[in-house]
């Protein structure tokens, strides 16, 4: 089935506070929503300088000066090190909210540049990003010394039956992946051919490349709590796929599956996208957390303890030298590695709001 015209996919398609079903109680643990990305980046100044190029705010609240976190040492399984912190932040294109990316940048021990990979290894984040005019954006990039294109003849490129150049992936200073997609109005059902939805400005995915995708789908559905778009999921190819990802007779198929954005309301969403090659079924390389070009995403939870249980159970793997951390703000959480290709996740529960009582 070829209407998946686009590596975005439909991205905001057919979903709406319906396809939540219902969670169990807190202390059983349960998920609240998709509530960031992150990056460990080599160079933090240089990472910041691109993102704000792109589009990307910079929160002025979270202070991006060297210091020792003990509590960072601790989540990351690491001792002894200094970081600093960028908080960026952008749209997300389906709820008008502001969706996290965080940058952070640690010195004081060995670290490997993972930036060497390309789009379909195992292991491999990203995040679609719909910008309001996707060749200006590109332009700007190039002007400034900062395009890192993987997308053939480092251009932006044309869907099928199309002439305008839309999308293609490209990554940051650290060789993390970009989906850079041209903003679209919505069109109308025509021709026997389904209607589309508008593509905003803002994030549109954020996606892992997988090697098993029913291991992968297990964890981060069944567990994690995101709701498939559809079950269908055809094996694709062509020079389309090829060109907006730089590769030459890749062979791939798209899970999409949508989260409840967790800085929302409970109807936005978010969605995340399983990406599995058929031919591309490499060993996984290791990475640390603290690795240059390592992405990891963030979850909240309530119930973390009950839900970490289940994790560990679903064949999730914690780094945390210690356990569970509390950080100042009394928030808990714990960073954890799938059961599929090691992909990161930071499990998060916020402390409990205390109840006053009236007059």
């Amino acid at each position: 089935m070829r209407r998946l015209a686009t590596l975005a996919l439909a991205a905001s398609a057919a979903w709406n506070s319906s396809v939540l079903c219902a969670t169990p109680a807190p202390e059983e643990g349960k998920v609240v929503g998709l509530a960031f990305v992150g990056r460990m980046v080599s160079d933090l100044d240089r990472s910041v300088a691109f993102y704000k190029t792109l589009g990307f705010g910079q929160d002025p609240a979270a202070n991006p000066a060297w210091r020792r976190d003990e509590v960072i040492e601790k989540l990351y399984g690491i001792a002894h090190v200094e970081t600093r912190m960028a908080k960026m932040y952008v749209v997300n294109s389906s709820s008008g909210r502001h969706f996290a990316v965080y940058l952070r940048e640690l010195r004081g021990l060995p670290r490997t540049n993972q930036s060497d990979h390309t789009a379909w290894d195992p292991g491999v984040s990203h995040f679609g990003l719909i910008v309001p005019d996707a060749q200006k954006t590109w332009s700007q990039l190039e002007a400034a010394g900062l395009l890192r294109a993987r997308s053939w003849g480092g251009k932006l490129i044309a869907p099928p039956g199309q002439t305008k150049g839309m999308l293609a992936y490209l990554t940051d200073p650290d060789g993390l992946d970009i989906e850079l997609i041209d903003q679209r109005p919505a069109a109308p059902a025509e021709d026997g051919r389904p209607g589309r939805p508008a593509l905003l400005p803002g994030v549109n995915h954020v996606g892992l490349v997988v090697l098993d995708s029913d291991k992968a789908r297990a964890f981060y559905g069944d567990l994690l709590g995101g709701k498939l778009l559809t079950t269908e999921a055809p094996w694709l190819k062509g020079d389309f796929y090829d060109s907006a990802v730089g590769g030459h007779g890749n062979i791939l198929r798209f899970y999409n599956e949508v989260f409840a954005d967790a800085s929302a309301a409970s109807t936005a969403h978010l969605n995340f996208e399983l990406v599995e090659f058929q031919n591309r079924k490499k060993p996984v390389v290791p990475a640390r957390i603290a690795d240059a070009g390592v992405g990891y995403v963030g979850v909240e939870v309530q119930g973390l303890d009950a839900f970490l249980k289940k994790v560990k159970a679903a064949g999730g793997k914690t780094i945390s030298s210690s356990g569970i951390v509390t950080m100042r703000s009394g928030t808990r959480e714990i960073m954890v590695r799938d059961p599929d290709v090691g992909g990161f996740v930071e499990l998060f529960e916020h402390p409990a709001k205390k109840v006053t009582e009236g007059p």
